[in-house]
């Protein structure tokens, strides 16, 4: 079959041509894995704001680069992070967390994008990402917002944050102190992720 595409009566160059630009196109996709992936949960309650931080996450991607080191296409991009590697300064806290979150039966919070629209910037390149974000067993379409940035080591920077309502995912607000002091539903996803070749 591939003879068949070689030049020949009827098969100009610019066909063979062709191929090879698409085979360098394909050649083009980089994979790129986290080397440190940072998510911080942050969210209000009736006695002070709070965080939780994340010590274990990871995140793959699949991405173009033009000669520049911006990014040309997004074809991939999944992240997930164990439940229980959310950690705050406080222990019951984390408990009543992971148990609202119901991190016995869901042990694990992702999100896998599907379409991604991209934009030059000043400060890097604009990805507008449609996906799939599961937690607490709810999974929703969810649309995400970050700014890659090329790092001068070859590496990839990407940041962004996104407001989430615990009741769309049928998550209710965890309680602390006997239920006198109770947390907010709004809550924010702040991520920063480093990514390097795999």
């Amino acid at each position: 079959m591939l003879l068949s595409l070689l030049p020949g009566k009827g098969r100009p160059l610019s066909l063979l041509f062709s191929l090879q630009l698409l085979i360098l196109g394909l050649n083009a996709q980089t994979h790129y894995i986290g080397t440190s992936v940072d998510l911080v949960i942050s969210g209000t309650s009736t006695l002070h704001d709070w965080t939780m931080k994340d010590v274990k996450a990871d995140c793959s991607a699949t991405i173009d680069l033009n000669a520049s080191g911006q990014v040309d296409a997004l074809t991939a991009l999944v992240f997930s992070t164990p439940v229980n590697a959310l950690k705050s300064e406080h222990g019951s806290m984390d408990n009543n967390a992971y148990k609202a979150l119901k991190s016995d039966k869901n042990p694990s919070i992702t999100y896998t994008m599907t379409t991604v629209t991209l934009a030059r910037t000043t400060e890097g390149t604009t990805l507008t990402c449609k996906g799939k974000l599961t937690i607490a067993g709810t999974t929703r379409d969810e649309d995400l917002v970050a700014v890659c940035k090329p790092n001068p080591d070859g590496t990839l920077t990407i940041i962004g944050a996104k407001p989430i309502s615990m009741q769309q995912y049928q998550i209710r607000p965890p309680t602390f102190m006997l239920g006198t002091v109770k947390t907010g539903n709004d809550i924010v996803l702040t991520f920063n992720l480093r990514l390097k070749k795999a």
